[in-house]
């Protein structure tokens, strides 16, 4: 993971609201996946498991930062179990969630859906076994 010092930086002029939701998304990534790698780009930050390839054959999550929002996205979210039907998206296969608001975000459900993507394998569209 990046420093927190480059984190802190790059969000500086974010709105705190939405700061605030960058930050317990990356937090959920750390828990689940310790070893993710993170990258920056110019919307947000992408999480992958590098041993396993870049962030798409390897992807994890990634972090999208709107004027009004931020998007948790998956690069594989149409293989990814969403009960609650609240991934959306028009590619074929990437999908994502929009947060609003923090005190309104379903943090439990956001956790299951990137530990699910932590795990998910695209060579064999199953769960990885590790």
């Amino acid at each position: 993971m990046r420093p927190e010092q480059a984190i802190e930086k790059y969000l500086q002029f974010i709105q705190p609201g939405l700061r605030d939701i960058v930050l317990e998304i990356r937090n959920i990534v750390t828990s689940v996946s310790p070893h993710a790698t993170e990258s920056q780009h110019s919307r947000g930050f992408s999480y992958y498991h590098k041993q396993r390839g870049g962030p798409v054959s390897a992807g994890i999550c990634e972090i999208g930062i709107f004027r009004d929002h931020v998007r948790l996205g998956f690069v594989h979210g149409a293989f990814l179990p969403d009960p609650q039907g609240l991934l959306v998206g028009e590619p074929k296969y990437k999908k994502h969630l929009r947060i609003y608001n923090y005190d309104e975000a379903p943090w439990e459900y956001m956790k299951e859906l990137i530990v699910a993507s932590s795990r998910f394998d695209p060579y064999t569209l199953m769960e990885r076994k590790e």
